[in-house]
């Protein structure tokens, strides 16, 4: 039976995969969203739904800037690996924000994680390999002072020591960026998976295989095993991959791609978690998807027997329950007393903090990905401002220098409806309108080009107030590696807000 590609849409990037018995569970990067690393479950690979997130408690994922030029798109967890062995899930990343990188274990996949132990280990994109004769290894990528390439060392995974020098054991097959690497020891071979060519429109994945686990490694004579470059396709950047053989003994990998729309190519959507199968050649070499090609819709493994629908992602949140579902996340770590679900039962209570969207400090900000090029999003919100510059409202957000707002705020004694546009350095309140007292309801409108913002009073007409291109929202014009959410927001604008903003639910539609 067929499936859709991605298997998860928006922003989740750098996927990895482990089974247990006929359970699959994935994890991605998260960036500098809180929490961090979403955990997701499945007895498919096709349908995902997430359990949790590995750092859940700010302890595990401080997130606060080293500056503040420091861009929000670049902080926090990069490309993390999960694996089980012996009953324990462990998960290895990097904050790139702090302490560099660590792993966190749990006896299930739902938590509680551990605190971290730290690492005497430089670069990214660690990865863990247990191999069967009780030995671990770590590998991952060289630092800004080392060559380039993918580096390996032994490690003790009681105490996170190294138990032999880090040791260059591939340089790939000369891309840029070496890097996501894999180890995996499957037959006789160990095989070493790797990402080259930059998480750009040149990504590729590439493989290395050795009788060893420290080499020397043999280049696969077909690589790159998997590339959309150079090609023309509705998928781009294809990379960073991770393999896993399923119960029935197939095998698949889940990889990073973007959706692109127009030309020349953008895309605002985020890099999305894909899945296509893997065959071996006879002499023993995988080939990911059609020779290293894949497509929006494929066949599926033999037990995926049709969507279940179990967690529709389009659905409302009426902000009932006594803690944020897991699609919910905030800018950094959030502060103390800003975001809450008990002051008033049933609603979503934001107290703004005195930065703004503009801002990297922590704010009072509470949103989920954009999933889909054409969906709409709203809420009901009851916010009376008592203080001129005092806002809230709702944002379609790539980061602190790419974002549109509709906000309800109170100017010159006012309150007032807002349309407002960040870009880069260009930043325009497009619209200003005086609004009475009493809920708005807050609505954006998506399609592939445009993002349209309008507002009503509940069960009356909607009113546009502005629009807002998708192209300029994308990482091709505001850099970073992140996705467009959807984000409910409250800020005094330069002094804390004495008037908390409400929401009463917030819905998405497709």
């Amino acid at each position: 039976m067929k499936f859709s590609n991605p298997i998860l849409p928006g922003f989740y990037p750098d996927p990895s995969v482990c089974r247990v018995g006929e359970d699959y569970y994935l994890v991605n990067s998260s960036f500098g969203y809180y929490p961090g690393v979403p955990i997701f479950h499945s007895k498919d690979l096709v349908q995902w739904t997430q359990i949790g997130h590995c750092l859940s408690r700010e302890s595990q994922l401080p997130l606060s800037s080293k500056s503040e030029r420091e861009s929000f798109s670049f902080v926090g967890i990069y490309a993390p690996t999960l694996r089980h062995h012996n009953g324990r899930f462990y998960m290895i990343t990097t904050n790139v924000s702090h302490n560099g990188n660590f792993y966190v274990w749990a006896e299930r996949p739902e938590g509680p994680w551990s605190d971290p132990l730290l690492l005497n280990w430089p670069g990214i994109d660690p990865s863990l390999m247990f191999d069967q004769d009780g030995k671990v290894y770590i590998s991952g990528t060289g630092s800004y002072e080392e060559h380039s390439g993918i580096y390996q060392a032994q490690i003790d995974l009681e105490t996170g020591v190294l138990l032999s020098e880090r040791k260059l054991i591939w340089e790939g097959t000369g891309g840029q960026c070496p890097e996501g690497p894999h180890l995996y020891r499957i037959g006789s071979f160990y095989y070493l998976l790797i990402a080259e060519g930059g998480t750009e429109y040149g990504h590729m994945v590439t493989i290395a295989r050795s009788k060893q686990p420290d080499g020397p490694f043999e280049s696969c004579p077909h690589n790159p095993i998997l590339t959309h470059r150079s090609i023309q396709s509705p998928i781009q950047a294809t990379g960073h991959a991770d393999l896993v053989q399923a119960h029935d003994g197939s095998w698949w990998a889940v990889f990073l791609g973007i959706r692109v729309y127009h030309y020349p190519y953008y895309h605002h959507l985020g890099r999305e978690t894909y899945l296509a199968p893997v065959t071996w050649t006879e002499s023993g070499w995988p080939v990911i998807g059609d020779q290293g090609r894949v497509q929006l819709e494929m066949e599926g493994p033999a037990f995926y027997s049709g969507d279940l629908d179990t967690e529709s992602r389009f659905a409302r949140d009426d902000f009932n329950t006594e803690r944020l579902g897991f699609q919910w996340n905030h800018l950094r770590n959030p502060q103390e007393g800003t975001i809450s679900l008990k002051k008033k039962p049933g609603w979503l209570a934001l107290s703004g903090t005195a930065n703004g969207l503009d801002q990297q400090s922590p704010q009072a900000f509470v949103g989920r990905r954009q999933q889909d090029l054409e969906c709409r999003v709203s809420t009901l919100v009851s916010f009376e401002p008592e203080m001129d510059g005092e806002e809230a409202g709702l944002t379609a957000y790539m980061n602190e220098k790419a974002h549109y707002d509709i906000a309800i705020a109170r100017k010159d004694g006012i309150k007032v409806i807002r349309f407002r546009r960040r870009i880069g350095s260009m930043w325009k309140m497009e619209r200003e309108e005086p609004l009475e007292r009493g809920e708005i309801i807050l609505a954006i409108r998506a399609n592939a080009t445009t993002y349209t913002f309008l507002y009503s009073r509940p069960g009356e007409e909607e009113r546009v107030i502005g629009e807002g291109e998708c192209s300029y929202l994308s990482s091709e014009v505001s850099g970073g590696f992140t996705g467009v959410y959807f984000g409910l927001y409250a800020t005094g604008n330069g002094m804390p807000s004495q008037t908390p903003a409400f929401f009463d639910y917030f819905d998405y539609q497709r």
